[in-house]
């Protein structure tokens, strides 16, 4: 029996990579799709040093805004992830840093809508997805949402079996709610016009690894949110978004999305409680 063949696209990061390293346990063909290629393996983990598993990973360089450096990868691929996004857009993070104004860069990271690029569902296949900000930032809108939607497009029209889309639990206070709004718009939309491949959509709160210090304190300020919400019995939990929810090791998840594009009983959104289910149940495979 053939391995199954996965294409991670954003094989290369924090959550990705560990997605890779769960598909390569199962024994599957994968294929990572970054921009870089082959991660500089000391921003994802404790170490310098390629793991084992990243040998098993064909690592190529490609671009989510450019379809057609990653369609040809799509050929004969089972499954097919889309495990990156923006947290911060570029004007949010100017304000933090310092380096645009407050009041002018808040107003704009917290503006009601921004441009994406063109319709991807209209777009020419060939057609790179192209900002619409006019000084080309990349927005929520943008990667979020129009680059997943065209993964997708891509990813049906290759007759590939499963799609799973990262998304996330909620917002969060100190976010703009376009955040989770251009996430829940990629599902609906991908959901309602791919209906022929199964689409998985997940749904984590806060991932943090010990190989990533600075995510540590964070997850622990996060989980008392978590049971500060639950005690309160989560009546500020629209308000907290993901900051009321408890937050979840990023091994878990990888192994959750595995889990859940191995099982054909399993699309549509997956919760945190269904996360951590589904990486039970991939642990005890793996124990088997």
């Amino acid at each position: 029996m053939a391995a199954k063949r996965i294409v991670v696209c954003g094989g290369g990061g924090f959550l990705g990579s560990r997605i890779c390293k769960f598909a390569v346990a199962r024994g599957w063909d994968v294929t990572s799709i970054n921009r870089s290629g082959e991660p500089e393996w000391s921003t994802i983990t404790s170490s310098s040093t390629p793991p084992p598993w990243a040998h098993k990973v064909t690592w190529e360089r490609a671009d989510i805004l450019k379809p057609s450096t990653y369609s040809p990868l799509l050929k004969n691929a089972d499954y097919v992830v889309h495990s990156m996004g923006i947290l911060l857009e570029a004007d949010y993070k100017g304000v933090i840093s310092g380096k645009e104004s407050p009041i002018s860069g808040l107003q704009r990271a917290f503006s009601s809508t921004k441009g994406g690029s063109q319709n991807p569902l209209t777009k020419k296949r060939e057609d790179d997805l192209k900002p619409q900000e006019k000084d080309g930032q990349l927005t929520y809108e943008l990667m979020n949402r129009d680059s997943a939607i065209t993964l997708a497009k891509e990813a049906n029209a290759e007759s590939v079996k499963a799609f799973a889309y990262i998304s996330a639990a909620g917002g969060a206070p100190v976010l703009p709610r376009r955040y989770i709004e251009t996430k829940r718009d990629a599902e609906s939309t991908i959901a309602s016009e791919f209906p022929n491949m199964r689409s998985v959509f997940i749904r984590p709160s806060f991932l943090y690894d010990p190989s990533r210090a600075f995510t540590m304190p964070l997850a622990v300020m996060v989980g008392a949110g978590a049971v500060f919400n639950n005690v309160t019995g989560g009546i500020f939990g629209g308000l907290m978004g993901a900051a009321g929810a408890k937050p979840l090791k990023a091994d878990l998840v990888a192994e959750a999305v595995v889990e859940a594009l191995g099982d054909e009983t399993t699309k549509g959104p997956v919760e945190i409680k269904e996360i951590e289910e589904l990486a039970q149940k991939g642990w005890r495979k793996g124990m088997l």
